[in-house]
């Protein structure tokens, strides 16, 4: 195969990847008195969270290709992807673990600078959590524009379990109407003949990978979740967060909140 940039010597590893553009989006806002600069930690804060959202695009981008292979009865392709999205989510997790080598009061030095903005407005995180179900209308109402538009479409489009669902209902099995026919604005819900179903295709080995893969997922999200309410805790303690949100009692609401609760409610079946 030609490559386009074959013969091409201003084709560079910096040219490709744009480096020289992505190392100038770090842009502290923050001024250290003593040396009229911005505060020192502003920086690894900054890229942390554009990291964040780079993996977060990257979740997005597998993730609506898992739904695609279970649109097409693919259910090796969905795991192999699915794993990969896992791979991500230990990695966001262990971002974690260099945050928290910002004391408090090294984020609080810079932490008054930073306004209104706040994590709670990552439209891409509310993307995932959307995709995955977890769909709230308040949410959706935060965002305009381009990310208010993304946002709205994740919102009215069926979610990675509907797509599981309708891959069963394809493959023979006597799914519920209210589940091929639900508002999928709606939280996903457990389904007693749901889980009968599954629990009778369980020792089809590829069937049962493809939902501990699935489990998998929903367990790493919910540790990235209590990861990040530590972090937070440890960081800012009971204040209120950035942006006037509620700060760590509203992620410890979130905590413990399976986004696949069918899969969790079989476990007592073997």
């Amino acid at each position: 195969m030609s490559l386009a940039f074959e013969n091409d010597n201003s084709f560079t590893y910096g040219s490709y990847l744009a480096i020289p553009e992505l190392l100038a989006l770090q842009r502290p806002v923050s001024v250290d008195d003593r040396t009229g600069g911005p505060e020192h930690d502003e920086m690894l804060f900054i890229i942390i969270h554009q990291v964040y959202e780079l993996w977060f695009k990257q979740m997005l981008h597998e993730l609506d290709q898992v739904v695609k292979h279970l649109d097409a009865n693919q259910r090796g392709s969905a795991s192999h992807h699915l794993k990969r999205v896992l791979k991500i989510l230990k990695t966001l997790v262990g971002q974690i673990d260099i945050l928290e080598t910002m004391t408090p009061a090294e984020f609080a030095s810079f932490r008054s600078f930073l306004a209104n903005a706040s994590g709670f407005q990552s439209a891409q995180f509310r993307e995932l959590e959307f995709l995955l179900g977890v769909k709230d209308r308040i949410q959706l109402d935060w965002f305009t524009g381009d990310e208010g538009d993304r946002l709205a479409a994740r919102y009215n489009a069926p979610t990675l379990w509907d797509a599981f669902v309708r891959m069963l209902h394809r493959e023979g099995d006597d799914i519920p109407a209210e589940l091929l026919g639900r508002d999928v604005r709606n939280p996903i819900e457990e389904n007693s003949s749901l889980q009968a179903t599954i629990i009778a295709r369980y020792a089809d080995d590829s069937f049962s990978n493809l939902c501990e893969t699935l489990t998998d997922l929903d367990e790493g999200l919910q540790e990235w979740r209590y990861r990040h309410v530590m972090m937070v805790r440890r960081t800012i303690g009971t204040k209120p967060g950035t942006g006037g949100s509620d700060g760590a009692s509203y992620l410890t609401a979130t905590l413990f909140k399976p986004v696949f609760p069918d899969l969790w409610a079989i476990r007592i079946a073997f």
